[in-house]
């Protein structure tokens, strides 16, 4: 059987024939920083992560490293069942930049049970990145409750006046709740604070309640 060095480095062969130096470029110019980066497309990454599975173990090697596309496919091999309160932390010492924070609420924290501690102590941080993943997790689950939803989406308002991230997340949150929780969407508006960021949730999400 493979331990996890070696299964790392065959991935490490398979990511390095799919190096894309436009993509690394592009990386570069919007300042998405790792440690190593080979500008692999995420349907490739997503690809690979089918084929090894479920491996928890694995994905927690893989997320150690200062690897790009070994830290994605970690995020899509994790076992969300798995992740209690106490593995917060690991999670969030990883995501370093808003697309390995999207790819951790897409792959793997929109899935797990915990999703209200989670959303409350993220959006809680002070962390904009982790406040962006936690609502991004948000709006793909159905687990999140009601109260949290509204008190994490007013405070995160509150604590990011001017916040192109935070305002992201917060109308990728309310805009996925329309369709089952119209009232809860609207009270949510009613009671933003008065800055720049509620001011561009209102606008995002007003004309999506028109429909």
């Amino acid at each position: 059987m493979q331990n996890n060095t070696s299964k790392m480095v065959a991935l490490l062969g398979k990511i390095r024939k799919q190096m894309n130096g436009a993509v690394l470029d592009t990386f570069r110019y919007y300042g998405a920083k790792y440690g190593m980066n080979y500008g692999v497309a995420l349907h490739s990454l997503r690809d690979m992560a089918r084929e090894i599975g479920c491996d928890d173990e694995l994905a927690h090697f893989l997320f150690r490293q200062q690897v790009r596309e070994l830290q994605i496919i970690a995020l899509w091999i994790a076992d969300a069942e798995a992740v209690t309160e106490k593995e917060f932390d690991f999670w969030a010492n990883g995501l370093i930049n808003s697309e390995l924070a999207e790819q951790a609420a897409q792959g793997l924290l929109s899935k797990i049970t915990p999703i209200d501690t989670l959303v409350e102590r993220w959006c809680g941080s002070g962390n904009e990145l982790l406040a962006y993943a936690a609502l991004l997790a948000a709006s793909r689950s159905d687990k999140i409750s009601i109260n949290i939803l509204q008190s994490s989406v007013n405070k995160v308002v509150t604590a990011f006046a001017d916040n192109h991230l935070a305002t992201q997340g917060v109308v990728a949150l309310l805009g996925n709740k329309i369709e089952n929780h119209r009232a809860v969407v609207e009270s949510v508006l009613a009671t933003l604070p008065d800055n720049r960021s509620a001011a561009v949730v209102r606008e995002e999400i007003a004309w999506r309640l028109e429909y």
